[in-house]
């Protein structure tokens, strides 16, 4: 069977940042029409349509596209890895030839904004909420706080996640952190929640980003190196972060890190760049531990001692991640688009021969999972 089933054949971000005259609806139109600009296409080539929170029906008409094929599963920032698979899976069906995979968030102007799910609405409002458990940093602090204890990570461990990642972002004109932290400072920035401190979370911003996803074959004769999917997993489990079966373990990232690496056919010496979803200094430390990169307790040595940074043998994160570069909040798409620029050669902070390029998503707390493992490489046995 072969693994190369689709690619990448175009790949654009809007603007960044505090994006007051755009709505969530502008944004994702944006990102379309950059997206398909970027692989030499129009609206009328696209038969396939994808988006997050928003009906991608909506966003279909509002690009005045009548698709054949769409999908609107929300799973958190993980949602664009898994469109990615599924659009895939559509195309060696023959149920679609050109799929947009399209994200535009108002998180921080909150213009047009899409409503999102309470907290109180469902089981959290029931069985979390009562106690004192609301919003990303609360629930977060339980599980890390369990993890640090039994690997002995320390904190100034946890804070050379965002030092390490800023010396990435370092510069970059679209970074919304672009300066370089030391892990002193990370230390004395505001606390939010112990032990997460302002620089330990990512930051709140607009923006989006579009996704042209096609054949192997069609992609070959577009204008744009093509970034093929070798391999791809999704994995979910307890929508309640004190029911994750282990506070201490990404479960959902083993799991679907695995059945992307099985699909690929690759090992772990065959990966030249990891992106990690970093909504919090902590999860790439569960990230590298579960997608096998270092052995238990081992990730805060491993980011501290500098192999994730520029000129480290694992560059992970490498635009800055959602902790220095930019974070909508669902962060996946990205992640993705840094890994297409990594695999073209067209990165800020370009590590030098990528040819494999891995993307773990995260949705929620751990509750959803998605890997894909991306390279600029045709392998097609």
């Amino acid at each position: 069977m072969s693994r190369l089933v689709a690619a990448i054949a175009g790949a654009a971000e809007t603007s960044l940042g505090r994006l007051p005259a755009m709505s969530e609806l502008d944004l994702h139109v944006d990102a379309a029409l950059l997206a398909l600009a970027d692989a030499g296409l129009s609206l009328d080539d696209v038969d396939g349509i994808t988006s997050a929170v928003h009906n991608p029906v909506e966003i279909a008409h509002a690009l005045g596209v009548r698709p054949t094929w769409f999908d609107g599963t929300s799973v958190g920032g993980t949602s664009f890895l898994v469109h990615v698979r599924h659009a895939a899976a559509a195309i060696a069906a023959g149920q679609a030839e050109v799929v947009l995979v399209l994200h535009g968030e108002s998180r921080r102007s909150v213009v047009g904004r899409h409503p999102r799910p309470m907290p109180a609405d469902g089981m959290l409002g029931q069985f979390e909420l009562p106690f004192g458990v609301y919003g990303p940093p609360t629930m977060f602090t339980l599980p890390y706080l369990r993890y640090a204890h039994e690997t002995g990570t320390t904190l100034e461990q946890l804070a050379s996640v965002p030092a390490r990642q800023s010396e990435w972002s370092h510069g970059n004109p679209r970074a919304a952190r672009p300066s370089l932290a030391s892990v002193d400072e990370v230390l004395a920035s505001t606390p939010i929640a112990w032990p997460f401190t302002k620089l330990m979370c990512c930051m709140v911003s607009d923006g989006g980003g579009g996704l042209v996803v096609t054949s192997a074959e069609r992609a070959r004769e577009l204008r744009r190196t093509p970034v093929y999917l070798w391999g791809a997993g999704e994995a979910a489990d307890s929508p309640l972060v004190s029911q994750m079966p282990d506070l201490t373990r990404a479960e959902t990232f083993e799991r679907s890190a695995a059945a992307a690496f099985t699909e690929a056919r690759i090992s772990h010496n065959d990966v030249d760049h990891l992106m990690v979803y970093d909504a919090f200094a902590h999860v790439p430390l569960y990230g590298l531990e579960a997608l096998g990169f270092v052995g238990r307790g081992e990730a805060g040595a491993f980011v501290a001692d500098g192999n994730t940074a520029p000129g480290g043998h694992l560059p992970m994160n490498t635009n800055g991640g959602g902790l220095r570069y930019t974070h909508t909040g669902m962060y996946g798409m990205f992640a993705i688009q840094e890994a297409v620029r990594q695999l073209r050669g067209e990165a800020f902070a370009q590590v030098p021969d990528v040819g494999v390029s891995v993307v773990q998503g995260v949705g929620h707390f751990f509750s959803e999972a998605a890997t894909l493992v991306l390279s600029n490489q045709e392998v097609s046995a």
